[in-house]
């Protein structure tokens, strides 16, 4: 095949070694940027064998903080308009109880939030069911047990003081509320522990003024609030391990905590 000829008036294009020059830089760029990304990794996780090889080899412990995959993502959780749909639950089942004044649901930017009044649950001044039903508790625990979402149980009180041998003021007497609600979850209905928090707000969360006798009967109350699937993946969700002589892996995942 003839070879056609360059004609003598036809420039010579000097810059075609621009393309190749231009893809052999990009080239490179991308070769670095994984070596570096690649390093990082592997100097993250082998600081974290030094330190727990270190520890093991002087005769101490090393703490692993884990944190589950499935928390991260939100996988199966329940949004607002999820809790919505619980919420329309629980109050016809209320209504049917003949509960509508001592339970009462709302939805806020937490989520959804069932007030349990005392009367409903405890004497005034004690934190135990004593003779008291907890139907109220076992219809809740019954609609939050197999929600993923993080439950939050909040004891509040109103303002008048208290101060007992058992409680001698009213972060007492709102905690060990809140505290005897979850237990009975727990115990009654399997709600995962991981899954529950109690709180104590003494008097300063109420809901209306504290200046009648009704409405200082809403400020004592129970508050299970149902998080949303915002909140609730803010909420604390790692599990301590900790190593000894065993040799157990180090998962990319874990934070190293010694002691």
């Amino acid at each position: 095949m003839r070879r056609r000829r360059r004609r003598i008036d036809e420039p010579e294009n000097l810059d075609r070694w621009l393309l190749t020059y231009a893809d052999l830089i990009t080239l490179l760029l991308a070769f670095f940027v994984v070596m570096y990304s690649m390093s990082q990794v592997d100097a993250k996780r082998f600081g974290k064998v030094t330190e727990a090889l270190n520890g093991i080899l002087k005769g101490g412990e090393i703490a692993i903080k884990m944190n589950p995959d499935n928390k991260k993502t939100g996988h199966g959780l329940l949004k607002l308009g999820n809790l919505r749909m619980i919420q329309q639950k629980i109050e016809e089942k209320f209504k049917k109880m003949g509960k509508t004044e001592e339970v009462q649901t709302e939805i806020t930017e937490r989520g959804l939030v069932v007030h349990i009044m005392e009367s409903a649950l405890f004497r005034k001044g004690s934190a135990s069911f004593g003779g008291r039903t907890v139907d109220v508790l076992d219809l809740v625990g019954k609609m939050i047990a197999p929600l993923p979402n993080h439950i939050r149980v909040e004891g509040h009180t109103d303002d008048s003081p208290i101060k007992t041998s058992t409680y001698p003021s009213n972060w007492e007497l709102s905690s060990a509320r809140a505290t005897e609600c979850v237990r009975y979850f727990i115990e009654n209905h399997n709600l995962q522990p991981d899954r529950v928090s109690a709180l104590g707000y003494g008097k300063y969360r109420p809901v209306k003024e504290n200046n009648s006798i009704e409405n200082r009967a809403s400020n004592r109350r129970v508050d299970v609030v149902m998080l949303t699937m915002e909140l609730t993946l803010k909420e604390p969700t790692s599990q301590l391990y900790w190593l000894n002589d065993s040799g157990q892996n180090i998962p990319d995942s874990a934070e190293i905590v010694s002691r």
